[in-house]
This record gives C-alpha cells, sequence and structure tokens, in this order.
C-alpha cells in the first residue's frame, strides 16, 4: 500500500468511470488533476459540488478533475444519477476502495491535487467552511489550481478535511 506524501509522485492508479472506459493517473501527465473523493448521499459532498462544478469550468482545458467514488453501498444507478443532477460529467468507481485505501482518504469530500508533473502538492479541504462557518471565505483547491497554472507553488499545501467520514473495508 502506498503512503501520500506531499511534494512527492502521486501514486498511480487506474480506475474504471461508470460507463466502464478506463481511466488512469500515468496518461494524464501533463495537466493538473484534482482527485475528489466524492459520495451520491453525502450533504457535504452536495452542498460543495456546485462550487466544484463551477471551478473546474473557469480552470480550463489543463486541469482534469477526477470524482472518485468508494463508497460501497452506493451502486452505479445512485452514482449516474447524483452526478447527472450535479452537473458532473465524469466519476470514476473505486469499487474495492483501493485508491481510497491508497491516499488514506478520511471524508467525503477530500481533495488531493497533483500537478502536471505527476506531484502531489495539496490535500484536504475544498474550502475553509466549518460547523461554526457555514460561507466559505477561501476555496483553497482553487487556490492551488491557480497557483499550479501560474507557475508557482501553492500557498497552502494541506488542511484538515471535513465532511462524511469514509469507512474503509
Amino acid at each position: 500500500m502506498s503512503t501520500v506524501v506531499l511534494d512527492y509522485p502521486a501514486p498511480s492508479f487506474a480506475l474504471p468511470d461508470l460507463d466502464g472506459r478506463p481511466w488512469s493517473l500515468e496518461t494524464l501527465r501533463g495537466k493538473v488533476v484534482v482527485l475528489y473523493f466524492w459520495s451520491a448521499e453525502c450533504a457535504w459532498c452536495q452542498r460543495t459540488d456546485p462550487h466544484v462544478v463551477e471551478r473546474a469550468a473557469a480552470w480550463g482545458e489543463q486541469v482534469v478533475l477526477l470524482p472518485i467514488a468508494s463508497v460501497l453501498e452506493e451502486t452505479p444507478e445512485q452514482l449516474r444519477q447524483a452526478a447527472q443532477e450535479r452537473g458532473l460529467p465524469l466519476v470514476l468507481l473505486d469499487a474495492d476502495q483501493q485508491v481510497a485505501k491508497m491516499y488514506q482518504v478520511q471524508t467525503t469530500p477530500h481533495f488531493f491535487v497533483i500537478d502536471a508533473a505527476g506531484i502531489l502538492r495539496y490535500q484536504g479541504a475544498f474550502d475553509d467552511v466549518t460547523f461554526r462557518q457555514r460561507t466559505p471565505t477561501r476555496f483553497y483547491v482553487d487556490e492551488v489550481v491557480r497557483a499550479l497554472l501560474a507557475g508557482r507553488p501553492p500557498e497552502v499545501k494541506e488542511t484538515l478535511p471535513y465532511g462524511c467520514a469514509l469507512t474503509l473495508h
């Protein structure tokens, strides 16, 4: 099992999308990749999805958003319906939780940002929302992606993820 370490190569993986098409981290070199460990049932993901979709559209072609479904109890039909309703064009299926385990995912949502060279540059929350602060004032993932696209190191490299606990089996 790999361990994720910031500023080192991100652990490689290959997963199918909901239509069975394979996706590999290796084939996305040259682009910034945002891994979004996602759940159809998690209210925190539902809250985050509009912001993620909006930001992803603004990032353009040099950034690939990969929502990853690792909750064993969620069916492909359930995932497909939630993704469609929320505007996510793609969801990868981590049916045996191997990638969630590899990345030591704690919650949904949990984000990881990988630069164009395949180096892990950020892990944690999408924004700075807390139970006491319900309106975000900072969008960490967006800040990291914009810094990487501008050729700068990110100001923030790690935050605590929050959301629904992901039980790894």
